[in-house]
């Protein structure tokens, strides 16, 4: 099936792990939902809108690693904005700023992998990716953690039972046949829980454990499924 490729970066992102309070911690890559906005954003579907045109059984989705996962801790200052006062001063028992310490991803860079069933809604998001083009702001997570993008191309990747091979994306683990991770030496593996489907008020339907290698190497694996390229490269989809 037709599918477009590109790349996500930025200097930093934060995609909040939803068990996390206080000191928000980030999922290493943005799980499906969160790409599903992306893609919302640089077609310039409302944020309302987004899950029902990009919902999972419209739209399939693959997620690589391509930098290093590197995450650091920042403080952010938190402002008051009740009692009609913005300034950090102290107003009876309240403070108006409280710093909470947040994790954040450095330097992350993605590959994104997207199909879509709707041939016009497919096209309009390849043309503005082509383009460099986006209608809404493109961002990693938070607002403030602007991202940019390069348009890789549009392969043709056809679905595999029963394979073995190297993944270059993400896995989810229940596509993965029992003991069917090859750990090799110098890899790094690591698991994972993320949302992997929400509905249109934004409820999770579905989470799901998936392994990925810290550093982007591909993983060995054998699979119930996954899709392969012309150039044999192998993926996974959400």
């Amino acid at each position: 099936m037709k599918t477009i490729v590109f790349d996500i970066w930025g200097d930093f992102g934060h995609f909040k792990k939803f068990y996390t309070t206080s000191s928000p911690l980030t999922f290493s890559f943005p799980p499906p939902p969160t790409v599903r906005g992306m893609l919302g954003a640089i077609a310039g579907i409302d944020k309302s809108e987004y899950l029902k045109f990009f919902s999972h059984n419209k739209c399939k989705v693959a997620i690589s690693i391509i930098s290093p996962v590197k995450k650091i801790r920042i403080g952010i200052n938190h402002i008051n904005t009740k009692g009609n006062y913005w300034i950090p001063v102290k107003k009876g028992s309240h403070e108006a700023r409280t710093q909470i310490r947040t994790e954040f991803l450095k330097n992350p860079h993605y590959r994104l992998y997207v199909y879509h069933q709707d041939e016009e809604v497919f096209n309009s998001l390849l043309e503005n990716i082509k383009k460099h083009k986006t209608v809404y702001t493109l961002s990693l997570g938070l607002s403030e953690l602007l991202a940019d993008f390069k348009y890789i191309g549009v392969f043709e990747f056809a679905e595999k039972e029963d394979s073995e091979g190297e993944i270059t994306t993400v896995i989810p683990i229940s596509t993965v046949e029992k003991y069917g991770i090859d750990f090799e030496e110098g890899k790094k593996y690591f698991k994972e829980r993320i949302p992997a489907e929400m509905d249109c008020n934004r409820i999770v339907e579905r989470y799901e454990d998936v392994i990925f290698e810290v550093e982007g190497k591909p993983i060995c694996a054998r699979t119930k499924r996954c899709w392969e390229a012309e150039n044999g490269e192998r993926i996974v989809f959400f």
